[in-house]
């Protein structure tokens, strides 16, 4: 068993070669094949996950729904196994739609969010026949009215409320804490405003209220009271055509092997008591209940793998690694801290006796992947594992140092194929304009 046994995808196994393998493929024979940086995903992992969820929501929610956030990961070969596996999709922009159209989504299994919709965006949603608009402001219900009426049909809508509980993550990832970039808080009865300006406009069908605490969240009781803050405001505001309840997404994966998350069974039995007891508490019939997992599911399956190049000890402080990649594919430590256990893939069964500074090739300080990673002793040419990049690695990729963005690969039962190909340095320049 490995040592990162939870947090690698759960296929991994090292051959006799003492090589890391995922999905019944050598990651060694990968990395030589299609080059580093590289993205790999267990996707029988991915079809799992979905279907934990769906399974889950139909035994603790019946009725209720899971609709994937895909922002954490929205390859169309992704999108493509979260339709197959039943699920719903939300897409946070124009081109995350546009993705989810072209994955085969039925527009009505789609849900748009974001906190600052442009009228291109609201237009080519209710093009499409998007089932399910999440508004964020005042300013979008307008819009959105405004769209609805140009094309005479009428848009079913969650209103999006932050109901002021602050969870236990960083930051940089909560989100239901009153000030917020967004929602509508329930200071000032703001939210009470949406629901007014909803109710008011003959194209907007109001069905519900929308929260999202945060993400990586480990201790679920923070639920509890963003239900029953909830179930408050629908009494307030009139419950009749509140049918439905979106609770958000955000539980944690782990990405170290001390992380204990909750399982998907519990997160989402923790969700269905807290809005039903909730509900029941203040008189309400129970609502359908939606969660939107995007980590949870993406998460644990992918890895990304780099080769090791100049090896920097600096006698009295510590030892520098590099790697052929870094903040370009994988943000998240630099972004809001992230931390990552990384092991060696050519190696994967040897002892980590050394600790050294694992940095990306980017002319940035910061572009530090792992601060401290506990590794056998490298040597250039190595193969790096980064486990549990399978969430908001590729999602937030750039060019930056005209860096290429990586190749992704699906394993699955000892096959393997390509389902993003490498950038090439003509890609980073084609929209330029001479």
């Amino acid at each position: 068993m490995l040592a990162l046994d939870q947090v690698l995808p759960p296929s991994a196994t090292v051959t006799s070669q003492g090589h890391l393998s995922v999905g019944g493929c050598d990651l060694v024979e990968l990395a030589e094949e299609h080059g580093t940086p590289l993205v790999v995903y267990d996707a029988g992992a991915l079809r799992a996950m979905a279907r934990t969820y769906r399974e889950a929501v139909a035994r603790h929610a019946p009725g209720g729904e899971v609709v994937y956030a895909s922002k954490a990961y929205f390859g169309l070969a992704m999108l493509g196994i979260i339709r197959e596996e039943g699920l719903s999709v939300d897409v946070a922009s124009g081109g995350e739609l546009h993705a989810a159209l072209r994955a085969g989504f039925d527009p009505a299994r789609i849900h748009l969010h974001g906190n600052n919709k442009d009228a291109h965006e609201v237009a080519a949603a209710l093009d499409a026949g998007v089932g399910t608009v999440v508004v964020d402001n005042l300013h979008e219900i307008a819009l959105l009215e405004r769209e609805a009426a140009a094309r005479g049909i009428r848009q079913r809508v969650l209103l999006r409320i932050t109901p002021g509980i602050s969870p236990s993550t960083h930051a940089h990832i909560a989100t239901g804490q009153s000030d917020s970039k967004f929602g509508f808080p329930l200071a000032g009865r703001m939210a009470h405003a949406g629901v007014e300006a909803v109710r008011r406009s003959p194209h907007l069908a109001f069905e519900g209220i929308h929260a999202h605490l945060g993400s990586q969240l480990f201790d679920l009781s923070v639920y509890r009271p963003a239900a029953d803050v909830l179930a408050g405001f629908a009494v307030e505001v009139g419950p009749g055509d509140i049918t439905t309840v979106d609770i958000g997404g955000g539980l944690g994966i782990a990405y170290t092997a001390d992380d204990r998350p909750p399982s998907v069974d519990t997160f989402v039995e923790t969700l269905a008591e807290a809005v039903h007891d909730a509900w029941r508490a203040h008189g309400l019939p129970l609502p359908r209940l939606v969660t939107e997992p995007g980590r949870s599911i993406a998460g644990r399956a992918g890895v990304t793998l780099y080769r090791v190049g100049a090896i920097k000890p600096i006698e009295g402080v510590r030892t520098y690694a590099s790697v052929d990649g870094g903040m370009s594919d994988l943000l998240r430590p630099m972004l809001y801290g992230a931390v990552y256990e990384p092991l060696v893939a050519n190696r994967a069964d040897a002892e980590p006796t050394e600790v050294v500074r694992l940095v990306g090739k980017h002319c940035e300080s910061s572009d530090v992947l792992v601060g401290e990673a506990h590794l056998p002793p490298l040597e250039v040419g190595d193969l790096v594992c980064v486990p549990a990049t399978g969430a908001y690695g590729v999602s937030m990729a750039s060019n930056y140092n005209g860096q290429r963005r990586p190749a992704v690969v699906f394993c699955e039962n000892g096959a393997s194929r390509v389902v993003t190909r490498r950038e090439t340095y003509d890609d980073i320049i084609a929209r330029d304009v001479l």
